[in-house]
């Protein structure tokens, strides 16, 4: 039924947690490719424990978590892939209810669930912009994740058809951050999503920083931010594109505005948005002063540093 697919990275002190997640599911019907790519810690060791069960490994250089996705998805031998970081884990119900939802909906090419993020050891459900009381079913992927930018499917979260994911020649290369997004986003224009409400995964925040891709500048060639114009030809066609990709620059983009090595790349990108239609706060946050929206920045990350570190003291 699944080929579940783990890219690892240095991710010694999560890795086991994650695969236990995998092995531990109340849905047998899986196997599980873990794909190393180029790990310079353990990680590699520790995942050896489990190979010859439901788990095989693959090993590559260090190439980035697209191609090692995709050289999972190579050799995966089921129909539906789904995807888990190294540093995160599923509930055990997540296969189980993922195959329900797939015999369910049957014309999606892609599912997913709610999912917690987990800051400072605390659970807090992913403010998905759905309906109080809505279940499951066919979403418009795009229009929920514009009303908040909240991700209604993320990495960890999606089952793909293997057919499908071969068709969109899986994700790009050349993508470190924002590969999830442009693949999802990809589909979703030309196929149905089908959605359970219901949080089934674990999007772990309390990982250190140096070894998590969010919340880093990452080079522009490397970032889905800077490589949306393929999406905006299409934005007239499609409700809610637009207004996605703007708010998706104006939210990215502001620390690469701030950065002195990119702020003018920044700037270049966002004249491409659309402020007539961005409110008063969005516009207000870009025309302040440089320097002091810096030292703000300054100010907050300091604060929050000192915040984590008190409560994860008490």
């Amino acid at each position: 039924m699944f080929s579940v697919i783990i890219p690892l990275y240095n991710k010694a002190p999560y890795v086991e947690k994650a695969i236990q997640s995998v092995l531990a599911q109340t849905c047998q019907e899986f196997e599980l490719i873990v794909v190393d790519d180029g790990s310079k810690d353990n990680s590699l060791e520790i995942t050896r424990r489990h190979e010859g069960t439901k788990a095989r490994i693959i090993e590559q250089k260090n190439s980035g978590v697209s191609t090692a996705r995709n050289n999972g998805a190579k050799v995966a031998k089921y129909d539906y892939i789904a995807f888990l970081d190294a540093d995160d884990w599923w509930d055990i119900r997540f296969l189980e209810e993922m195959k329900t939802l797939i015999l369910t909906y049957s014309e999606a090419a892609m599912y997913g669930s709610s999912y917690y993020s987990v800051k400072n050891g605390k659970n807090r459900i992913a403010p998905i912009a759905l309906p109080p009381n809505f279940e499951s079913g066919y979403i418009d992927y795009i229009k929920t994740y514009a009303e908040k930018l909240c991700m209604p499917i993320t990495s960890i979260t999606a089952v793909v058809k293997k057919d499908v994911f071969n068709e969109m020649h899986g994700f790009k290369p050349t993508l470190k951050l924002g590969e999830d997004f442009d693949l999802w986003l990809r589909i979703a224009l030309k196929y149905k999503v089908a959605f359970l409400n219901k949080p089934l995964a674990y999007y772990n925040q309390d990982v250190e920083l140096q070894n998590r891709a969010v919340g880093n500048l990452h080079k522009p060639e490397t970032h889905m931010l800077w490589h949306l114009d393929g999406f905006e030809k299409q934005s007239d066609k499609v409700p809610y594109l637009k207004q996605l990709l703007d708010k998706l620059r104006i939210d990215g983009l502001f620390k690469y505005f701030l950065n002195n090595k990119y702020g003018a790349l920044a700037l270049e990108e966002l004249k491409k948005v659309d402020w007539s239609k961005q409110p008063k706060s969005a516009k207000e946050r870009y025309e302040k002063s440089i320097w002091y929206l810096r030292a703000k920045l300054r100010f907050m990350k300091t604060g929050s540093a000192c915040k984590n570190f008190i409560i994860r003291l008490f």
